[in-house]
């Protein structure tokens, strides 16, 4: 009778739908995120107003950037969280080639390798969350297909949007699942070694960037904290001003354009 019990328990637990996962399209700041941003946003402004400028109430002229300065960081941080989903997606596909290989049904796949991810990952995690609402969804008679094609739109990643593609054709026509899975992961993870091997290659360059990005404000702070009659003229006379602003602009430029030419995707 207890046994019975525990059953019936475990049957209205898995019919009990699981919430929602968001959207993973876009980015939101945590509260101490955008404080974090917006303080860094302000400090550099007062700083490149007084080099530039020698006036902080002109940093108020440059106040609309932080729009600017926001969304460039919403989109590095989405970018990292990307590539960490596609990393957990991976190590998830993983353990459920596992299970099939096995001998497992693909529904009762997912389910056990659910306990082996939570090894790995925390809780709140993107794969925990994933895999959890897959299992509800599979407990409501979902099809796994359609689960999978769900979660791939709101990744918005080409790698899981391909492989649930591919996995809906297979489960549809009878295909090899355990060979799919494996031939994915492997294409998943041989991108995923490229782009460390290119990162790890061109990382003395990015710092080299860096460094000459801080360089033109290292030197002019220098020379106005030793030498300040020699760059007065360039804070008093409407030629010097116009100069400072044409190197602002020049310097702003040269920063994005290195920035982009960095930017290697894989």
């Amino acid at each position: 009778m207890l046994l019975m019990k525990k059953r019936k328990t475990h049957s209205v637990a898995q019919k009990i739908p699981s919430r929602q996962p968001p959207d993973y399209g876009t980015y939101e700041f945590t509260r101490r995120e955008l404080i974090v941003n917006i303080l860094a946003y302000i400090g550099l402004d007062l700083l490149v107003s007084w080099l530039f400028f020698h006036s902080v109430p002109v940093a108020a002229i440059f106040l609309p950037g932080m729009i600017l300065f926001l969304r460039e960081r919403k989109k590095s941080l989405l970018e990292k969280r990307k590539r960490e989903m596609l990393k957990q997606f991976t190590t998830g596909m993983q353990l459920t080639g596992a299970s099939l290989q096995a001998g497992y049904a693909v529904e009762n796949a997912f389910r056990e390798a659910l306990p082996e991810l939570s090894k790995i990952y925390p809780p709140d995690s993107f794969i925990i969350k994933e895999f959890m609402h897959i299992n509800s969804q599979i407990a409501n008679s979902v099809p796994v297909e359609s689960i999978l094609m769900d979660m791939s739109r709101r990744c918005h990643i080409d790698d899981i949007r391909n492989f649930a593609e591919v996995f809906q054709t297979a489960k549809r026509s009878g295909g090899d699942l355990i060979l799919i899975i494996r031939n994915t992961v492997s294409d998943i993870q041989e991108k995923a070694e490229t782009r460390e091997q290119i990162e790890a290659d061109i990382s003395g360059k990015i710092l080299e960037q860096n460094i000459m990005s801080f360089i033109p404000i290292l030197i002019i702070g220098y020379v106005d904290l030793t030498s300040p009659e020699f760059l007065s003229v360039c804070y008093s006379t409407v030629p010097g001003r116009l100069t400072m602003c044409i190197c602002l602009f020049i310097y702003f430029l040269a920063f994005l354009w290195g920035r982009k030419v960095m930017n290697i995707k894989v």
